[in-house]
């Protein structure tokens, strides 16, 4: 299986994505995804930025891909969308059907996390139009993908998000701005105050959800370290880190090391503990409410989540009603 590094899902000031894509370089990432996925205001780099950030690590060794945004809201987003669309040098993701009609029938592309394919029908139209890769829908389990992927052949390859915070939905309306009882279009750039989202919690302290900007995010960290052997048996291809502002590097290496066999899975997974800006979850996987976490055994998830601080209670209507900061 390969390694991949999804796009930076947060908004860092521009030097410190630099800095950081100048270490991305000399990790042991196989595939880079690069560029701005959530929120078109985003403005520390632009679109050439993107591709002199592309140019680097392709002659690092790395396949780059180039993903497109989520959510189009304007012109100027379709603008951006058709130019790296056009790019003519990279792979592109594909993120919203708009970008697979610009896509289909010229370049192979990239079917990203956000297309909503849950079916072999709808697997085996993205391949006719194209699409080399797809990204498993994050809540989907591994029957399902199993389901899915009988009978194609091996005809596309498959990746699935295997570590980071799970992007969960997109809206129209800026979250983090109305945090800080700010306008969207006047927002002041909030996110950039918090390098991996804004953390939300009930009145009884369960960790329930991130905010990073128009974008939701989990609260726990979606973490498939332990589920290596489960994910190369299912038929996947590439696995997917999504960035954070810290110990990415650490969590590259100990991914890299299980799917080289120099680390078991649960020598990786409570290796990783410490580095993670949250408790582990695991439930999509095994086709559980996503955050629960399902231990390789019952020896050893007492030991895993030993000291783990309570989560939101999925059954407590005043947990959920009653969300604060």
């Amino acid at each position: 299986m390969k390694l991949a590094l999804g796009p930076l899902l947060y908004y860092w000031p521009r030097d410190a994505v630099l800095q950081f894509y100048q270490k991305v370089a000399g990790m042991p990432v196989d595939i880079v995804y690069l560029g701005e996925t959530v929120c078109s205001r985003r403005h520390e780099l632009r679109f050439s930025d993107w591709v002199a950030i592309a140019d680097m690590l392709s002659d690092s060794g790395k396949e780059v891909v180039l993903s497109t945004q989520a959510l189009l809201e304007s012109k100027s987003d379709i603008a951006i969308l058709h130019r790296i669309a056009d790019n003519a040098r990279f792979s592109v993701e594909a993120n919203d059907m708009g970008a697979v009609n610009c896509l289909a029938g010229h370049v192979p592309f990239v079917a990203g996390p956000f297309l909503n394919i849950y079916n072999p029908p709808t697997l085996q139209w993205m391949t006719e139009l194209g699409a080399k890769r797809w990204v498993m829908p994050l809540e989907m389990s591994r029957d399902g993908l199993s389901s899915i992927l009988d009978g194609q052949a091996g005809s596309i390859e498959t990746e699935v998000f295997a570590y980071g915070r799970m992007p969960l939905a997109f809206s129209a309306r800026c979250f983090t701005a109305r945090h800080h009882n700010l306008p969207k279009d006047d927002c002041q750039f909030r996110c950039m105050d918090y390098p991996d989202g804004l953390l939300m919690k009930t009145r009884e302290s369960q960790h329930f959800l991130t905010l990073n900007g128009i974008q939701t995010q989990s609260a726990l960290v979606y973490n498939l370290i332990g589920e290596v052997d489960g994910m190369r048996t299912a038929g996947v291809n590439v696995v997917r880190i999504s960035p954070q502002s810290e110990q990415t590097d650490a969590v590259v290496a100990l991914f890299h090391d299980v799917l080289h066999g120099k680390k078991s899975p649960q020598e990786g997974l409570e290796a990783a503990l410490p580095l993670m800006p949250d408790q582990p979850c695991n439930g999509y996987w095994h086709g559980k409410p996503g955050l629960e976490y399902i231990g390789s055994s019952e020896r050893t998830q007492p030991e895993i989540l030993i000291n783990r601080p309570p989560i939101l209670k999925v059954a407590s209507d005043h947990a959920r009603k009653t969300i604060e900061q």
